[in-house]
């Protein structure tokens, strides 16, 4: 019988996953190099997860998962589109800012993965997807976002740049920081999706 997936070794076992994948790569990450990283035995592993690639899966999973739920909380009581946004990038450059290894695994590990790997990571993707399109919807609705564009194509819009910045940022031979990313972003985007005569708001610097 399978454990719960919770608990300090489940945490424990994901954490470890994380920084074991980040500094060999996901095909070179034994289950027993993310073991002994975790402070387990190797057996105790398959008790949360059926092998590797389910434990891969399910890293992202909670990781993304933790990622939504905040941020949702976080914009649910903000009503200003062009704020929201800010908040968004913020949020998203912070945490991946904050945990190198895991934005190695998010950006590096996962675009090598099988079909079967993307298709288990779809859930807690669209989940994130459905939170820019919605700031994207009432900025239309508000009428400071143009009215022209498809919500999802402003999605991939919003999305696809702050995931091609964050992994240029990973790859880089250069030390910066991500952080210093966000402003320049935001008035990116925000210039993009702003409607005809809208003068675009600067960006809060509280959400830094």
């Amino acid at each position: 019988m399978a454990a719960k997936r919770t608990g300090e070794k489940y945490n424990a076992i994901i954490e470890a996953a994380v920084k074991v994948i980040a500094e060999n790569g996901y095909h070179n990450s034994q289950v027993s190099k993310i073991a002994r990283e975790a402070g387990v035995a190797d057996g105790t592993i398959y008790l949360y997860f059926k092998n590797k690639e389910d434990l891969l899966i399910s890293l992202f999973q909670v990781k993304m998962g933790d990622f939504t739920a905040g941020a949702r909380k976080e914009l649910n009581d903000m009503q200003n589109p062009f704020a929201k946004l800010a908040k968004l990038i913020s949020l998203h450059f912070n945490l991946l800012e904050a945990d190198r290894h895991l934005a190695l695994v998010v950006q590096i590990q996962l675009r090598q993965s099988n079909a079967s790997i993307r298709e288990g990571i779809a859930a807690p993707l669209k989940k994130y997807f459905k939170i820019i399109e919605e700031i994207f919807n009432e900025g239309v609705r508000s009428n400071v976002f143009r009215q022209d564009i498809n919500p999802k194509l402003a999605r991939q819009m919003i999305f696809g740049t702050m995931d091609e910045v964050a992994t240029s940022w990973v790859m880089s031979q250069r030390h910066y920081s991500l952080k210093d990313q966000i402003i320049p972003v935001y008035n990116l985007l925000a210039q993009a999706l702003s409607a005809p005569d809208v003068k675009i708001e600067p960006f809060p610097v509280k959400y830094i």
